[in-house]
């Protein structure tokens, strides 16, 4: 594009340097004397007007003054400019918008995943035609009405689209998001407006951030330090904006020339509005000295903590830095404590799997482990099985890192490996401090995992995480951490593996019957299927309870294995995977595929999300 706006210019230039050369042979035909000096007759009558080079004899008096013309009488010969440059500056500043709308017309086409190639194509094609137009057109000001049409028609048609694609919160040129633009430009002059509706544009939303204290000051201390920060404002709209929308995280990608954001709503990405590099850097610094950790520091990954309120909701946050090749990343991570322990009843999981689920951790001794992968939900699982518990009865003990939600009656540990308080060493302590209940984290390495099997064979109910993507395979991750057959055949009670999709919304959902090939790749019969549902395609009006997204809330996938007598004897002997399925299919253990497949049946989620989640 900025060779595009070169060669323009040189255009522009060249017509300036070529007119001269018609105007000097007009001067030459209409002027040259005849024999004795006197003019001669011709095929053409003579021009009236003395010869003026350029647009001086129609320029404004104003014009003269300006470039320090001096007029001469109407009959003399004169001098003048080839081109008004005040439409000139007029008509750059015009092309130095449409190149920077067509740069963010190719980047939100790609982000929403709509037609990037037809949204170039027409952005800029229409562009080049009024720019043509201006200047074939007799008439400057019927010019630039069509330019300024070719600009603003298209891109009317995609901000329509853009909004349609996008929550309440996400959508652009509207009043509330005008309001926030000038309020973001005006603060930085030091003018402030205010709002309705609890919305301040020099304080910004009603959220107050609180930040975290490392010993050398209080939390009132870093509040009070970023609230007269530049982009404090900017920081504030992001957060508020991201919780507005039920994000669970919010990444500040740098760019070359801008910050990009993108928030995490039930699972998938999304794009939201940028912010410019400085902006973004100072946003960054922001929530860095929230969190207590180094601003000079932008190589080096860092981490750190802070929280915030909004209408006496607590919301904690957890930062990470990460330095990218083009600068500082940043990475939170939201925790509603408003909506922070669930229920197994709100779980989703079938009746025969809940039950089977209580009668685990209602047991007296054992281990309990939840697979899956980062963000399937598994801490969720595991805080719903103590909430489940009686914690006044039972001294329960929890060891995390971080602790994310907070529990009433739960001695809730968080780890700290600058102190040597790992996951090990704390689970040593605080066996000695007579739990019933305990809950580590997540199994990272041998100690850990033989430490977890020792406590639940002591008698200690032991509930753990671990990564790996089915129960199957969560037993042999235990024998690759080094964990003895016989200690995981004695301890383990029983394993969860789980997924989270995508709960379909309720009010705008569509049925369809599904295509033969859909149903042979989900694997069931197309004579028993009438319908499966989805979002809708071509919505005519955006829907107000998921903001035109199609989904709101997420739903868990379970597969529970419960651990036999018959199957200990084969995790006892090494047996084979195939010789442990079968076992536990015996027992009616249904996959996760399965157990997903019901759920589009029953109208939940979507085949194609139950294919993106579970493979």
């Amino acid at each position: 594009m900025k060779q595009t706006l070169r060669v323009w210019i040189a255009l522009i230039i060249l017509y300036g340097f070529f007119e001269p050369a018609a105007a000097d042979a007009q001067q030459t035909r209409s002027s040259a004397p005849a024999a004795g000096g006197v003019l001669g007759p011709g095929p053409f009558p003579e021009d009236p007007r003395p010869f003026s080079r350029g647009n001086a004899d129609i320029v404004p008096s104003s014009y003269d003054s300006i470039f320090g013309v001096q007029r001469e009488s109407v009959s003399a010969p004169r001098r003048g400019w080839y081109f008004d440059l005040v439409g000139l500056i007029f008509i750059l500043g015009i092309f130095y918008l449409w190149v920077h709308t067509v740069n963010w017309v190719d980047d939100d086409a790609r982000a929403l995943k709509m037609d990037a190639r037809r949204w170039n194509a027409i952005v800029i094609l229409c562009g080049f035609a009024g720019l043509l137009l201006i200047f074939m057109l007799p008439s400057f000001f019927l010019g630039m009405i069509v330019l300024l049409s070719s600009y603003a028609v298209p891109l009317a048609f995609f901000v329509k689209e853009h909004n349609d694609r996008v929550p309440d919160s996400g959508k652009i040129f509207t009043r509330d998001h005008i309001m926030k633009v000038t309020a973001r430009i005006l603060s930085k002059f030091g003018i402030h407006i205010g709002g309705k509706e609890g919305y301040s544009m020099a304080g910004g939303p009603p959220i107050e951030f609180v930040g975290k204290s490392d010993g050398k000051g209080g939390d009132e201390n870093r509040s009070k330090q970023v609230e007269k920060s530049r982009g404090y404002l900017g920081a504030k709209e992001l957060v508020y904006d991201a919780i507005l929308r039920r994000a669970t995280d919010i990444h500040l990608e740098p760019k070359e020339d801008e910050m990009s954001i993108r928030i995490r709503i039930d699972g998938v990405m999304y794009p939201s509005e940028p912010f410019d590099r400085s902006t973004g850097d100072a946003i960054v610094n922001i929530f860095k000295v929230l969190g207590a950790m180094d601003i000079t520091e932008k190589r080096r990954p860092q981490d750190g903590s802070f929280g915030a309120i909004l209408e006496d909701r607590k919301i904690d946050f957890r930062a990470a830095t990460q330095g990218t090749n083009h600068g500082q990343k940043l990475s939170l991570r939201l925790l509603d404590q408003k909506n922070s322990v669930s229920s197994l009843n709100s779980m989703g999981m079938r009746k025969k799997v809940l039950d089977e689920m209580r009668g685990v951790i209602h047991q007296p001794h054992g281990l309990l482990l939840v697979c899956g992968p980062t963000g399937a939900g598994k801490s969720t699982t595991l805080y719903a099985c103590i909430n489940d518990l009686d914690a006044y009865g039972s001294n329960i003990i929890t060891v995390e890192d971080p602790i994310e939600y907070k529990m009433e009656n739960v001695n809730q540990i968080e780890i700290n490996q600058r102190s040597g308080q790992s996951f090990a060493a704390s689970l040593r302590s605080i066996l000695r401090q007579d739990p019933d209940i305990v809950m580590i984290g997540e199994i990272r390495d041998k100690e850990t995992a033989e430490i977890a099997c020792q406590a639940a064979n002591t008698g200690h109910m032991v509930f753990s995480t671990v990564h790996a993507n089915d129960t199957i395979t969560a037993l042999y991750r235990m024998l690759e951490l080094g964990v003895e057959p016989f200690m995981i055949s004695n301890s383990v009670s029983a394993i969860m593996g789980q997924r989270l999709a995508r709960r379909l919304c309720k009010d705008c959902k569509e049925a369809y019957k599904p295509k033969e090939d859909v149903l042979k790749q989900a694997g069931l019969p197309a004579d028993k299927v009438e319908n499966f549902y989805r979002p809708p395609k071509n919505p005519e009006i955006v829907c107000e309870t998921c903001g035109g997204l199609g989904y709101k809330g997420r739903v868990g996938v379970f597969e529970l294995l419960v651990v036999t007598e018959r199957m200990r004897d084969l995790i006892r002997d090494k047996a084979n995977a195939s010789a442990i399925k079968a076992e536990a299919r015996k027992n009616g253990m249904l996959y996760m595929r399965e157990e997903g497949l019901r759920l589009v049946a029953m109208g939940v989620t979507s085949v194609e999300e139950m294919m993106r989640v579970v493979k």
